[in-house]
């Protein structure tokens, strides 16, 4: 979550998503880890949270109306705190939320069946991810703009023939399987600290090992362009939109080897990390518009204007190269952004602990 807070930073940077030198390529390359960690970790939540309720029915009507809010919020609040406006008439994005609100929903259809099973899927769709674009290109055109939710299948997708636009940035597949692998991986997290510890251990590395040998191999057999970044940028900038199977195994790899140092960790740092944990959706909608007004705030000092016109339609923006923020400012303004986001979400992860079972349970 405070990864994420840095790429949001970068969009009102300026700063493009990768680029020639190390400083800009992994500014860009570490937040490529959120996505994946927030739709693999809500799956195995929607486990546990399962077992606290002890009823698949009640879970699925959790997973159903909170999916529902997500969406919901992608397309008002959410957009609104992306653009400080309410004009429609352009573009609406698709984002990172719509697609965990759908991927929850459709968890919700899944639960009733074995916990191997669903994980079992969700690998599988993980893996044969493209048969889903060649279904997809087979199909009539009508039919291929609601598909382009699923899959890309590069067709427009517009609300009425001369309405808005449909910018589809997360599709629902890979990410649902994404989710059901995570909620299988539920299954691995209420066995004993010590087991748990050694799977993570293993899942994670295994992971992680395949990645390096598959990135390692494509750097043997791939043809390398003139104009080809280095060797390891080549090997890290793997497929994002949409998440390829190697984007995943680079993230979530680690991402799961890692998780028995953070269940261990102490201090400060880790209290400060666990309040945002403990109130997610809320420090999601809390860190957009913050961002936002820190840097129009910063963009007023540096030029005297605001410039609204950059950012109509964030988080796609095009700012000159020559007003573009360096990168020490770009980590300064993040610094400041999480500092500022601790005090409410501090506040907020109180008040939902004080009331477990009240409409706060869906923020």
């Amino acid at each position: 979550m405070v990864l994420m807070a840095l790429d949001h930073v970068r969009v009102y940077a300026g700063v493009p998503a990768g680029g020639p030198t190390a400083g800009v390529f992994f500014t860009r390359w570490v937040t490529h880890f959120c996505a994946p960690a927030f739709v693999f970790f809500a799956g195995t939540s929607a486990f546990l949270n399962g077992l606290k309720l002890g009823d698949r029915r009640a879970l699925a009507r959790y997973l159903v109306t909170r999916g529902a809010l997500l969406v919901l919020l992608e397309v008002t609040v959410i957009r609104a705190s992306w653009t400080f406006g309410l004009d429609y008439s352009e573009t609406i994005l698709a984002g990172v939320i719509w697609m965990l609100g759908w991927c929850m929903i459709l968890l919700a259809g899944l639960i009733g069946l074995p916990t191997r099973v669903i994980g079992g899927l969700g690998l599988a769709i993980i893996l044969f991810q493209n048969v889903f674009g060649i279904v997809g290109r087979a199909m009539p055109t009508p039919v291929q703009q609601i598909w382009e939710f699923v899959y890309p299948v590069d067709a427009e997708v517009r609300l009425g023939q001369n309405g808005p636009s449909f910018s589809v940035l997360y599709v629902i597949v890979p990410w649902i399987g994404v989710m059901a692998a995570g909620y299988a991986f539920g299954a691995i997290m209420i066995r004993e600290p010590a087991e748990r510890r050694r799977l993570c251990l293993r899942i994670g590395l295994s992971a992680t090992a395949i990645f390096v040998a598959a990135g390692l191999l494509g750097l043997l057999l791939l043809p390398r362009p003139d104009d080809a970044p280095p060797a390891l940028f080549r090997v890290l900038n793997q497929r994002k939109y949409p998440a390829s199977p190697l984007y995943l195994l680079m993230t979530l790899g680690p991402t799961i080897a890692l998780l028995p140092a953070a269940e261990r960790a102490r201090g400060w740092f880790a209290d400060v990390l666990t309040t945002f944990g403990r109130v997610p959706m809320f420090y999601y909608l809390l860190h957009i518009p913050v961002i936002h007004a820190t840097a129009l705030l910063v963009w007023l000092a540096r030029t005297g204007s605001v410039h609204p016109e950059w950012f109509a339609s964030a988080p796609s923006v095009s700012i000159p190269n020559g007003d573009r923020w360096g990168l020490p400012l770009l980590y300064l303004v993040f610094a400041v952004v999480v500092f500022l986001l601790h005090f409410p979400c501090r506040w907020f992860a109180g008040l939902k602990a004080r009331r477990p079972d009240s409409w706060l349970r869906y923020i």
